[in-house]
Order: structure tokens, then sequence, then C-alpha cells
């Protein structure tokens, strides 16, 4: 590694400046009576009867206050004499395991204690139709069982294709409650199929369990609940592609263009399906989905607690650190692989000794002409964009700006 680090070490890091990026973010103030009053509006608690087993669909994401929604999901059931329960849905993310996608949700702050409900995690399914070339569709055995489901779910664009339906309510019916056998089917023919195969398999399910309802949920560009919506199951295909175009128009982005390096603090699947947003970063890991700034290299630090290990998302980065080598748990990244078929994702960047020399080696490959003035940007996650850092090269555009405050003088940074 001494012949690496010579290559790299006489190349030079800017001072950087913290910025912070201002967008219209309308937000929910009040979570608990948001979710009260839109239940009470849409009267779906009329369809649950006394002493009904309801399933509450709780998923992996790191949805703004999940613990709280799905706690009053669970007071509302229990508003009607209903009996709630939660069950993991979340495909094959917590390695595919029972054990770890209730370490999930316990990580995401969604427990008994808290919610005041039961969860029942089990990968069992059941079969609940097939699609006409053949597909099965699979539901959450314990879910299917129930007298009663509810689905609540974040509404958003999808990391790897598009459609009317990407991230959302459909997808969570077909592939969160769908375990990880679901997930399997409904990625077999790959993301070319998946905004075809995400309806026509939630249609299936929608007719042959007893959903009721599923709360959607949309985040403004602050990772902040901006809208808290419940939909009746049978208009479920009428509302979210309208919910789809709100939210996308609600997304954050990196407000320079193009970046030669692109530094990532931190990824993770609680941050996105992708571990990074490639929404956010300009790099997808499918042919099917396009969008974002052009980056000419990104270096990801590490990996997120809530992650556990699943490092999904660092083969689109060109650069990494031997830390986030040393936290990576490989069964879990595979499984979401395999189970995805989109392999690209888990393969392993190049890693540095440390994150100082990881910078560098993504400045050094950049083709920038002039490596003083590279334009570096630095986040957090691709969930945290309010406050950034840029480099010092950028600085005058972004005076230019009037949607960015600048928060700092240019230092060093300590990487």
């Amino acid at each position: 590694m001494d012949v690496i680090e010579s290559l790299v070490k006489q190349v030079p890091i800017p001072k950087m400046v913290k910025i912070r990026q201002n967008f219209h973010a309308p937000e929910i103030q009040n979570v608990v009576d948001a979710v009260h009053q839109t239940i009470q509006e849409t009267g779906v608690l009329s369809r649950i009867s006394k002493g009904d087993r309801v399933a509450i669909a709780v998923g992996s994401r790191g949805i703004a206050d999940i613990p709280v929604l799905a706690r009053e999901v669970v007071n509302a059931v229990k508003s009607v004499e209903g009996s709630p329960f939660i069950v993991p849905a979340m495909g094959s993310h917590g390695g595919a395991t029972a054990e770890g996608q209730l370490d999930v949700l316990e990580k995401l702050g969604v427990t008994e204690e808290f919610v005041g409900a039961p969860i029942i995690s089990s990968m069992d399914v059941v079969e609940v139709g097939r699609l006409p070339k053949g597909l099965p569709v699979f539901m959450d055995k314990n879910a299917y069982e129930a007298d009663k489901i509810i689905v609540i779910g974040r509404i958003k664009p999808h990391t790897a294709f598009r459609g009317p339906y990407e991230s959302g309510l459909l997808k969570m019916i077909t592939i969160g409650l769908g375990k990880q056998k679901g997930a399997n089917e409904a990625h077999g023919y790959g993301f070319k199929y998946m905004g075809e195969h995400v309806p026509e398999m939630a249609r299936i399910s929608l007719q042959k369990s007893p959903i009721i309802f599923g709360l959607g949920i949309l985040e403004n560009a602050y990772d902040r609940p901006a809208k808290i919506i419940a939909v009746p199951a049978e208009k479920m295909f009428e509302v979210e592609p309208d919910l789809l175009l709100e939210a996308k128009s609600l997304m954050p982005r990196i407000m320079f263009d193009p970046i030669d390096v692109l530094v990532v603090n931190e990824l993770g699947k609680d941050i996105s399906g992708s571990g990074m947003d490639p929404n956010i970063t300009g790099r997808f890991g499918t042919p099917y989905a396009s969008g974002g700034p052009q980056v000419t290299r990104i270096a990801v630090l590490g990996l997120t607690e809530k992650t556990h290990g699943n490092a999904n998302g660092m083969g689109l980065a060109d650069v990494t650190t031997r830390r986030l080598f040393e936290q990576i748990e490989w069964e879990k990244g595979y499984a979401n692989a395999i189970t995805s078929t989109v392999t690209t994702v888990a393969k392993l960047p190049m890693f540095l000794p440390t994150a100082e020399l990881a910078v560098q080696a993504a400045i050094k490959t950049s083709n920038v002409f002039d490596m003083s003035k590279v334009r570096l940007v630095r986040i957090h996650t691709t969930l945290h964009l309010k406050e950034i850092w840029i480099s010092e090269s950028l600085l005058e555009e972004a005076k230019q700006n009037d949607k960015i405050e600048i928060l700092s003088e240019p230092e060093y940074m300590a990487w």
C-alpha cells in the first residue's frame, strides 16, 4: 500500500465551505394528529370489526417518524377494538431472515414496547396468485391469515426503474409483503419489467388478501413528513401516480452540476434501497432510470449503523475506505443483490487505508485539468442535503444562488 500512497498523497485536497441549501419544504408539524385526521376523513376504520386481527406492514426504510406512524396506526386500530400486530414488510432485507428483519425494525425504533403491539416476524409466505406469464405472487403468511391488513409506506421515485408506480404502497404490497420469495419473483425478469410487474402483482394481492388501506407518506427535501394520506385499497391505483409526481417535486438535490468528486460520508439500506439514492448522486445501477447531476467520481467513507453491515450500493462508488470494508456483512448485501438480480451495487470498489487517501484517489482519477480547482462536494448521506460542504472553487457559484446560504469560511476538513 506504500506504493499506492505515494501515487496519491501529494494530491491537494481543497479547502471546504459549509453551506445551507434551501428548498421548498412543506412539513407536517403534528404527525400524530395528521395520522388520525386522514384515517378519520377516509372512514377506513369502519372496515375493521371488533376483535379483528389486523396486520400492519412496516418496511425497512428510515422513514421520518416511522415508530410514531406505526404506533398511531396501532392506536387507531385499537380505537375500534381491533387487535393489531406488526409484520416486517421488507422483501429480502435484514439478511432475508426473520430475526434479521426483526432487528431492522428494532434499529428503526419500531419495537413492541413503543408501538404497543406484538411484532410477528417470519419469512413464511402464501402464494396468492400468478401473473399471466406464470410468475407467482406471494404474501407474508401471518398478514395473509389476518382479518385485515394495513400497509405503511413512503412514496418516492425509485432508484432503478421508472413508471407510474415506483416506490410506494403498491411496491410495499408486492415486494415488502412478498418477503424474499415475493421480491425474488418480482425482480425475476430484471428491472426492465419492474414498472409492469409491481402493479400487476399488487393488483392480485389486493384482490386475494384483506388489505383495507395504505398510509402513504411523502417527505420533503429535509427528510421530514410533508404529507400523510390514508388511501383506501380500491383507490391505490388511482391515487398513487399523482402522489409520486408530488413526491418528485419535493425531492432535494445537490445544487451543483457537474461535480468532479462527490464524497458521501455514509451509505445504507435505511437511506435508500441503493445505499445512496441515485436520484441524488446521478449514479444508477440499471439503465432503466436516470437523472441527477453529472458526477465523475464518488468516494464513500462508511456505512450507517442502521444498515447492519449491508453495503449494497458501494458498487456505485469508485473508491472507499478500509473502514467501510471492515463494516461489511457480505451475506446481507449478497442476499439483496441475488434477489434483485442487480449485482453491480454489491461490487467492492477500490478501498484505501484512510478517508483522506480515498478522497485524494477520487480527485486524482477525476481527470480534472487543475486539481486545485476540483469541483468537490461532501454530503453526509443522500437523505441529508440541507447542510453540505463544497470546495472553495464552488464558492462564487454558491454566492450567485439565492437558495444557498454560506455558513463558514473556507477551511481544511478532517477526513
